[in-house]
């Protein structure tokens, strides 16, 4: 019953337009999405990192992945007799609107994007192992969380996903995936109800679960119906003096548009603007401690510290900001922009929201001061600084709040209460 409520919301509000399979797999994407059953130790699922109760982000500079406990900013690092290994290294990122057809480009280093050249159509770090039949870059990037032993696989000797995850064998760790899902009667109907080609639990493979994923993504966090939107359809009536200031800023002085162009306000590229580096980094750099960023995909040493233009819907909800979360006001993150090289010389780390571990925090701000690696940094910066006064950048913060769909407010109605393979749907569990 819940499910159909779900759906039904879904069409009374204006959230979905589309074709009947679409919300069939719109529904099971929802379950899936939920479900823990798609992670190795069967502790996490997609929604811990991306909840509708935090705005679909996990309201933490960077991200607890698998292993960890709670919800939200009160996430811990697990138990202390099985603590996490380490943390995500990056920002978890928002799903407003990602499953716009202008989004063909994912993760804050662009290893998943669309590329005809290749036989499933995209590039992805599966090194042509990606199977044929994902509808959408969105798809392509749902296949990926669930073979990172930090996010979702585990770790060596753990469990078969993560033993799978650690040779680099992703075909097995897919087929063991769907195996899982194969061997939940429930899963079988909601299956056939949203895929026309399957008639027996084999047929069911990563490629379909992955796509209803997306799609679910896709339905479940369109937001359109800001004070902004209003604005652009003609009534500036929903809009504050103030906004209406800020967004004179944002597309004028402040030269935000530069970048956070179009409908979304992304462009969907990639830019270094220099923010501080925190956290365990990905292996690179001093003592491995530091991200290069687009680097890390194309191997362009030019492409160091570039990371991808994120949209600013509902931007006002979805902090801490940054690829790494660096900062968790959006005064902050503004400020940042403006003055680049004044934001590496006086950042504060307690502008950061990460859960205490005496072995973590040792090294989280370690590259801090290493003097090469921020004069490297601020190098990179795209950003020249602009001048603006106090009241200024309040009248910027006010814009972003008109970025808000007030209907992303409460996302609760996202939640079923219970999932076909019975583990817990809520982390406090």
């Amino acid at each position: 019953m819940a499910l159909r409520l779900f759906l039904f919301f879904l069409v009374v509000t204006g959230s979905f337009y589309g074709r009947a399979n679409d919300l069939a797999q719109a529904e099971l994407g929802r379950l899936l999405f939920f479900d823990k059953i798609l992670s190795g130790n069967k502790n996490i699922s997609c929604a811990t990192c991306h909840h509708p109760l935090t705005f679909s982000t996990d309201r933490l500079s960077l991200g607890v992945g698998e292993g960890g406990q709670g919800l939200g900013a009160s996430r811990t690092t697990g138990p202390d007799w099985n603590p996490i290994h380490e943390r995500v290294p990056r920002n978890s990122p928002a799903l407003f609107n990602i499953g716009a057809a202008e989004y063909i480009v994912f993760f804050h280093d662009g290893r998943v994007r669309v590329d005809p050249s290749q036989k499933s159509g995209f590039a992805t770090p599966a090194k042509g192992l990606l199977p044929m039949g994902l509808e959408s870059a969105l798809a392509a990037q749902a296949m990926f969380p669930v073979t990172s032993p930090t996010e979702m696989a585990g770790q060596r000797g753990e469990n078969a996903i993560a033993n799978f995850a650690a040779r680099g064998n992703l075909p097995k760790l897919w087929e063991a995936l769907a195996q899982r899902i194969r061997e939940i009667p429930e899963y079988f109907f909601y299956f056939t109800e949203a895929y026309g080609d399957i008639q027996s639990p084999q047929d069911i493979q990563m490629v379909h679960i992955a796509n209803a994923i997306a799609k679910f993504e896709t339905l479940a966090f369109q937001s359109l119906e800001s004070p902004f939107d209003h604005y652009l359809s003609g009534d500036a009536s929903k809009m504050s003096p103030s906004e209406l200031k800020g967004m004179s800023l944002f597309y004028g002085k402040a030269q935000c548009a530069r970048c956070h162009s179009g409908l979304l306000q992304t462009d969907h590229n990639f830019h270094s603007i220099g923010l501080p580096p925190i956290g365990a980094g990905k292996g690179t750099g001093w003592n491995g401690l530091d991200d290069f960023g687009l680097e890390l995909t194309t191997g362009d040493p030019n492409h160091r510290y570039k990371f991808r233009t994120p949209s600013l819907r509902n931007v006002a909800l979805t902090g801490p900001w940054g690829h790494n979360g660096a900062y968790n006001t959006l005064k902050g993150i503004i400020k940042h922009h403006l003055d680049p090289l004044n934001g590496l010389q006086t950042y504060d780390p307690a502008q950061t929201l990460l859960p205490y571990r005496q072995d973590l925090s040792a090294i989280d701000f370690l590259l801090l001061q290493h003097e090469p690696t921020l004069l490297a940094i601020y190098q990179s910066v795209d950003l020249y600084p602009i001048r603006l006064t106090e009241d200024e950048v309040n009248s910027l913060v006010a814009f972003m709040g008109a970025l808000t769909d007030p209907k992303s407010m409460d996302l609760s109605h996202l939640i079923p209460m219970r999932v076909p393979s019975q583990l817990p749907v809520f982390d406090f569990q």
